[in-house]
């Protein structure tokens, strides 16, 4: 018996999910493990089933379908189909990183040649192409992530349920590691994401990099101290200490507008 593609489909619609569902049912050869109706059931879903093939909303709230994305460790990434009815600068980024979508509304014609395509993407995957189908999206979602707003929220996936963290709500962030914790108040999360580029999708009115391994939320800075060797240390509103190196301190004087 020839091994079925395993198929997720998330979108906020239920007429949405209804269309693609009665769409994949006549073709015999996919199999549809689920349905998700919002990002972070995505999430969930596809760490815990591993599809092949996602058909994947761009537009739902609380979390877009970029967004849970980028929770994904990369080589657990399947093959995306997007159904979009986004913009045309996004339509772009699709066509140059070989990336299929559907834009809403579509046609059975125009479906049936996205899965064909997909099933190429997936064999080439299973055959060793992972990295580089895991890679050609997260191109992709750097062009889009350059195009949209600073970063909103993160996303913290922790035993089987995924919550979001709002990026005013945390008051500093230190590396460890591959990972970074997301401090927020008493509470520390844990996302596997670099200060390097974490520093460069925050917005750099709110958040500054104090050392090489804390970024700080400038609106939870409380006091700076000198001590009599000329180190500071950046005390927050909960008592927290943190160094602040001499490297990074002419970049927070710019961002606070005061010498220090």
């Amino acid at each position: 018996m020839n091994k079925k593609f395993r198929a997720l489909i998330v979108d906020d619609e239920p007429l949405a999910r209804s269309i693609i569902r009665r769409l994949l049912d006549e073709i015999p050869d996919v199999e549809i493990i689920g349905e998700a109706s919002n990002g972070l059931e995505a999430v969930v879903m596809l760490d815990k089933h591993n599809p092949d093939l996602v058909f994947l909303d761009v537009q739902m709230p609380e979390m877009d379908g970029f967004a849970a994305l980028e929770a994904i460790e990369p080589e657990k990434l399947p093959v995306v189909i997007f159904v979009t009815a986004f913009d045309q600068y996004a339509l772009r980024a699709f066509d140059a990183h070989a990336v299929d979508y559907l834009l809403k509304p579509f046609d059975d014609e125009r479906f049936t040649k996205a899965v064909t395509r997909a099933k190429i993407q997936i064999n080439g995957k299973n055959s060793g192409d992972a990295e580089q189908t895991g890679q050609q999206l997260l191109d992709l979602l750097k062009i889009i992530n350059a195009k949209n707003s600073f970063l909103e929220r993160f996303v913290v996936k922790n035993v089987g349920r995924v919550l979001l963290v709002k990026a005013s709500d945390v008051d500093w962030i230190e590396a460890q590691d591959n990972y970074v914790s997301l401090h927020v108040g008493k509470t520390a999360h844990l996302i596997r994401e670099t200060m390097q580029n974490l520093e460069t999708r925050l917005d750099p009115n709110r958040f500054a990099r104090i050392h090489r391994s804390t970024i700080v939320n400038i609106d939870s800075i409380k006091e700076l101290h000198f001590d009599f060797n000329g180190d500071q240390t950046v005390l927050l509103k909960d008592g927290q200490k943190l160094i602040l190196s001499r490297r990074y301190r002419q970049k927070l004087s710019d961002i606070l507008g005061s010498n220090i």
